[in-house]
Formats: C-alpha cells, sequence, structure tokens
C-alpha cells in the first residue's frame, strides 16, 4: 500500500502540473486573443485602409495628410477596427507602443494651425468638436467631461493660457481635455550629455514621436525626435497614470488635428502600433517625403522672350516692353537690404493686389485715421486675410517701425489678432492681418443689424481680452503697450471669441526698463488722466483703458455718449454714481433682460471701476485681473473716497488736438479688421 500510495501522490501531482500548465497556456492564449491584429506597421499609407474624416486624406504620394490648408477646418484618420486594451481576467489595461512621424508645412512660415494629437478613444464621430482650439476632439461644452473616456497626446503649436499651455511649442499628455496633466516644450534629452535641445514643431522637417505604455507600472512615457537620431534614451514626458478609468473596450486609435485661423497642412508620414510588445520601427527609406515649404514668392520682372523672325515684328516687341514697363510700375514694391531677414514676413504686392482683387471698394472693411482696410483671399492658400494700407511717405524711422511690425508679428496668443506680415511701396506700407469674420465688438454691442450678445458671450470676450492683454505686458518676451484698447478695436472670430486686434500704436520695450516718453495718442474716454501730464503710456494706463472698455461691456455705452437732454454722458462718472447709490447693477446694458449671472455683471463693474481708477497706483495689474476673473483671488473693495472725475473735461482742458479728439471712437484709428463695414 505503501508504494501504491507514493504512486498515486505522483500521479496526482503529474496531473496537478498539468492542469496549472494548461490553465497558464490557455490564460495566455486568452490575454493574447485580446491583442489579435494588435499589430500594424504604415511606411507611407498608400493602400492603406484607414477610417478618414473632415478634411483628412491620403495623398497620391502616400502622405496622411490629417488636414490642408484650410482655415477653421479639422480631421481625423483612424484604424477602422477597434482594439481590446483590458485584460479580461485582470481587468488591467495592456501594455502597448507607438510611433509615427509627422510635419507640420504652415502658409505662413513659422505660424501654424493647432496642431495633431494621438488619440486612443471610444469613437470616430467627432462630428460636434470645433476646427480650432480643440484639436478637434472637444468643443466647450464637453471639453473636461469624465465620460470622454479619451488619451490624447498632443502635439500642440498654439500658446491658449486657458488651457494652461507653457508656450507655443509644446508636447502633453491629456485626458478628456485640452488641459493637459503633463507638458513639456519640445524637444529630447541628448544621450551624451543629458542636456535638454528644442525642436519646433512648426519648422517643415519631419519628426518621430514614441509613446509607450507599461501596463505592470502604470508607466506613461512620450519620446520626441528627428527622424535623423536613435530614439533618445531619456523620455520627454514621463507619468505615472492608471488607464482603467478611462480606457473602456473596445477603443480605436487614430490622429486628430484642427487648422484655426492659421492654414496649415498636419502630415503623417509613416505609423507603426504594437499591444503587449514594442512597436516595429519604421523604415525611414520607405516614407514618403514632405512637400517642400514655399517660400513666399517676391515681385519678379515678367521674362518674355520672343522670336524676331523679321523687322515687321518691332511693333510687336515695343508694345511687349510697354506691357513689361506698365506691370512692374503696377506691382512695384520698395525692398532694401536691411528687409531681407524679414523674408517670411514679407508679401508681394502682386499677391496682396490679386487677394483684395485690385483693393477694390467692394472690399472695403473700413476707414480709420490710418488708412483703410480691404479685406482679401489670398491665391495659394485660399486663406482670408485683411489688408491696411498705411501711408508712410513722410515717415521717418521707417527700418525701425518695419522691425516693431515683424516684432509684433511674432506674438503668439489665440486671443490676439495675428499679424502676419507686411508689404512695402513707396509711400506706402501694406500690414496683412488674420480675417476676422464676426468683425469688431462694438458693432454688437451698438448696431443695430447685428444680435444683442448673451451674457456668457461678453464675460468670455472680456477674459479672453484679459489673457492676451496679460501676455502683451508680462509673458511676451518683450513688454507690449497696446495704448488703443476698445470695443471697435476687439474683433470676434469664428466662434465669438474675442480677440484684441490693431497694433498701429502699439510700444514694445523691454522687461525692467521704462517705455520712453512719447506723444499723446489713443481715444477719447479711454485715456488715463495721467497721460495728460506725463505723455508716457505704460502698462497702466493700458489698465485704465480695459477698465473703460469693461464698463462699455457690461452697459452696453460709449465711453462718452449723450442723453435725452442733450448732455454728454460721462460713462465712468455715471457708473461711479450708480455705485455710490447702492444701485451699480442698474448701469448694466438693459438688452440683456433678466438672462445674466448678477454675481459675474457686480464684478465686472466694480473691477472696470478699479482698472479705471484716477490713482495710477491703485489700478491692479492685468495678472490680478486675470485672477479676479477667474475667481482665483477676491475683488479689493473700492475706497468710499473713490473720486468722481470727467474724462472729457480733463481731455479738453489739456488741449488734445482734434484728431485725437475726434469722435465716434470707431473711427479714431483703423481699427476694422473684419467683415463690418
Amino acid at each position: 500500500m505503501g508504494g501504491f500510495g507514493r504512486a498515486y501522490k505522483d500521479m496526482a501531482a503529474m496531473f496537478l502540473k498539468i492542469l496549472v500548465s494548461l490553465l497558464l497556456f490557455f490564460h495566455k492564449k486568452l490575454a493574447a486573443s485580446g491583442s489579435e491584429n494588435h499589430e500594424f506597421t504604415f511606411n507611407g499609407f498608400r493602400g492603406a485602409n484607414l477610417t478618414l474624416d473632415g478634411v483628412a486624406s491620403i495623398t497620391s504620394s502616400g502622405l496622411l495628410r490629417i488636414t490642408n490648408a484650410t482655415t477653421q477646418v479639422k480631421g481625423h484618420a483612424f484604424r477602422p477596427s477597434p482594439l481590446r486594451f483590458r485584460d479580461q481576467t485582470t481587468g488591467k489595461i495592456f501594455s502597448f507602443s507607438t510611433t509615427f512621424v509627422f510635419g507640420f508645412i504652415p502658409e505662413f512660415a513659422n505660424l501654424s494651425g493647432h496642431g495633431i494629437a494621438f488619440l486612443i478613444s471610444p469613437t470616430k464621430d467627432f462630428s460636434r468638436a470645433l476646427g480650432s482650439r480643440f484639436l478637434g476632439l472637444f468643443n466647450r461644452s464637453n471639453n473636461g467631461n469624465p465620460s470622454n473616456h479619451i488619451l490624447g497626446i498632443e502635439l500642440d503649436t498654439i500658446y491658449d493660457p486657458e488651457f494652461e499651455d507653457i508656450d507655443d511649442n509644446h508636447v502633453g499628455i491629456d485626458i478628456n481635455s485640452l488641459t493637459s496633466i503633463n507638458f513639456h516644450t519640445a524637444g529630447y534629452y541628448a544621450d551624451d550629455s543629458g542636456l535638454f535641445k528644442a525642436l519646433n514643431l512648426k519648422s517643415g522637417e519631419a519628426l518621430q514621436v514614441w509613446i509607450d505604455y507599461d501596463g505592470h507600472e502604470m508607466l506613461l512615457n512620450v519620446t520626441l525626435a528627428s527622424i535623423q537620431m536613435a530614439k533618445p534614451q531619456k523620455p520627454l514626458l514621463s507619468k505615472i497614470i492608471d488607464l482603467s478609468s478611462v480606457l473602456i473596450d473596445p477603443m480605436y486609435v487614430g490622429f486628430s488635428s484642427a487648422t484655426g485661423s492659421l492654414p496649415t497642412s498636419h502630415y503623417i508620414l509613416g505609423w507603426s502600433f504594437n499591444m503587449n510588445g514594442v512597436a516595429q520601427a519604421l523604415d525611414y527609406s520607405l516614407l514618403p517625403s514632405l512637400p517642400r515649404v514655399r517660400p513666399k514668392r517676391g515681385s519678379k520682372a515678367l521674362t518674355i522672350s520672343l522670336p524676331l523672325a523679321s523687322a515687321g515684328l518691332v511693333l510687336i516687341v515695343v508694345g511687349v516692353v510697354a506691357f513689361i514697363v506698365r506691370w512692374r510700375v503696377k506691382y512695384a514694391e520698395l525692398l532694401e537690404d536691411w528687409e531681407l531677414e524679414y523674408g517670411p514676413r514679407r508679401f508681394s504686392y502682386k499677391d496682396l493686389y490679386k487677394a483684395t482683387k485690385g483693393f477694390k471698394d467692394k472690399d472695403l472693411l473700413g476707414i480709420g485715421g490710418f488708412g483703410k482696410v480691404y479685406k482679401g483671399v489670398l491665391q495659394t492658400s485660399k486663406s482670408e486675410i485683411a489688408v491696411k494700407r498705411v501711408s508712410h511717405e513722410s515717415r521717418q524711422g521707417i527700418r525701425e517701425f518695419v522691425a516693431e511690425i515683424v516684432s509684433i508679428g511674432r506674438l503668439r496668443h489665440r486671443n490676439l489678432v495675428q499679424l502676419l506680415g507686411y508689404c512695402r511701396r513707396k509711400g506706402e506700407l501694406l500690414l496683412v492681418y488674420d480675417y476676422m469674420p464676426n468683425g469688431s465688438l462694438d458693432k454688437f454691442l451698438y448696431g443695430q443689424d447685428k444680435p444683442t450678445l448673451d451674457w456668457a458671450t461678453r464675460f468670455r470676450i472680456i477674459k479672453g481680452v484679459a489673457s492676451g492683454l496679460l501676455y502683451l505686458h508680462e509673458d511676451w518676451e518683450q513688454v507690449v503697450i497696446h495704448r488703443d484698447i476698445k470695443a471697435s478695436n476687439v474683433l470676434l472670430d469664428h466662434e465669438l471669441n474675442g480677440r484684441l486686434g490693431d497694433f498701429g500704436l502699439a510700444r514694445l520695450y523691454d522687461h525692467g526698463t521704462d517705455p520712453h516718453t512719447t506723444h499723446i495718442v489713443g481715444t477719447m474716454g479711454y485715456l488715463a488722466p495721467e497721460l495728460t501730464r506725463i505723455g508716457k503710456a505704460t502698462t497702466i494706463t493700458d489698465v485704465f483703458a480695459f477698465g473703460v472698455f469693461l464698463l462699455e461691456v457690461a452697459c452696453g455705452r460709449r465711453p462718452v455718449g449723450s442723453i435725452a437732454s442733450g448732455e454728454e454722458l460721462i460713462l465712468l462718472d455715471w457708473v461711479v454714481e450708480n455705485w455710490r447709490k447702492g444701485s451699480i447693477l442698474a448701469t448694466r446694458d438693459p438688452r440683456l433682460g433678466d438672462e445674466y449671472v448678477v454675481e459675474e455683471v457686480e464684478l465686472i463693474l466694480k473691477l472696470g471701476l478699479l482698472c479705471s481708477h484716477p490713482l495710477p497706483t491703485a489700478r491692479p495689474s492685468m495678472r490680478e485681473v486675470v485672477r479676479y476673473l477667474g475667481g482665483r483671488a477676491p475683488l479689493p473693495e473700492l475706497s468710499p473716497t473713490y473720486v468722481s472725475f470727467s474724462v472729457l473735461g480733463l481731455l479738453r482742458n489739456e488741449g488734445f488736438d482734434d484728431y485725437i479728439m475726434s469722435y465716434p471712437s470707431s473711427v479714431a484709428t483703423a481699427s476694422i479688421i473684419s467683415g463690418d463695414r
């Protein structure tokens, strides 16, 4: 019995081992079945089976183009079959790895659309997403909603402080929102020195991204490099994150992009993906090439070669020569050697002439104190632009002026109207801006043909302008003083977002230095009282104008107007008087009806008074203003000793020239880069 018992035990142990082995085998098969067909590689996309929507397409050369050079569009490309990312037994998320090569080709040098995102999503339907700031993924109502269940790796080329962006050239990890949970300026860490090396996402060069998730460690790594390099050892981003609450099976993998107001072609050259393994390396020799970045065409003399078969053709030659002369005169430009460094910012007059159809009156958007503004459409990109024609025939220091214009053209903020470039002719300067289809804010506040803006839209516009002004004052490489903040210089884009425009009076100086004293410019009603004494525009005089702007938007009244008795009404004094009587809410725009948030209206009215305080030292900085508007700091109580004063009276007493005192404010400067006349 002893021998039989031992034999029985041995057989039982062997059977148990076999059973365990079978269980492990089937467990692995089950796990493997969850990742079946979850490995693919595209060295170029010619003939690839992808689901495309929006403007996404596959070019004849095999490039996957997510967006083309069109404004306000979006595009998506997905692997058509969904994948399972969750182990059915343990519920844990599988490890996965992907890599792709991409390139952005902006229509204007170093001015890119919003970028692209690699995403893992439970749906391929993004029809409700906007074609601008949400990368084609979200809209205002669902951005940040946990029910999105979206993981995105963004390659972002627009600075948007509302999403807490660090700059206009960064990589971020997004969970259900464009506010990244981890981000870094685009670049890589060198293997030899460990030093960070920046890369420009808008360079027009091909770059490669590696995204690796370790399901056991719950570690997500994102690495970026040029395709001439091996994958850097140290990732650009590294974040421990449990994706089990984000990824719900099945999920789709793919790409999303949006252009916004800057036409850009966003390309993917190759893509590899693997579940529970390392993504296969791409074969660079098989990848299609990015289109060459086309330099802006300069004005060139037309060269015509005519065969002279006989003396009888002399008249034809003379006619042709006369045509060439007229052609050159028609499109003649003024180009000096010092302007060559501004090549990417310079437009040819011929392109602008054709874009505006010869600067015809039917395309005239408006007339301001500094010239006329025309709507145009560039022939090459079909991008809508606004062209301001400014006289500089007798202007001194044109070189410094152009240098300042080019510097302003480098500003990057979603709440600023983008200055795209310039062109110079004899006696004339042409400034090229991004076109704003909804026109200027003052048309909505005072125009009879525009609908009344609701309070939520007004509040969003105010916060946007404040954010843009903070960027000008503190967050850019230099201090920019706008000097002409008012409702007619706030333009509205496709989505009724406010953008501060018209930098014709703006001045730049270095941080930590004092601005030079200048002659007083601006618009009556928005000028800080100290300007009459010192003649020096500062950030705090901008804050004063911003305060008047707040009152203008909340009250729906111009800074200086008239009442039924024919007397002039100074908006600032009127709001101060109502504040003293405890009836400040009575100054709100009556067209709002009862559809407004009491606390927000009171905040704007009181903040307007604080910003337009007669004492410069009592005004907040724009950083403090943004904190008040965001609810991150309580608004200080206004002092009972707030002095009432008449801005109009101060201006008259100081004897401003007739132009500066001209009214209405909507024509005091060239402020109409819009679609309204």
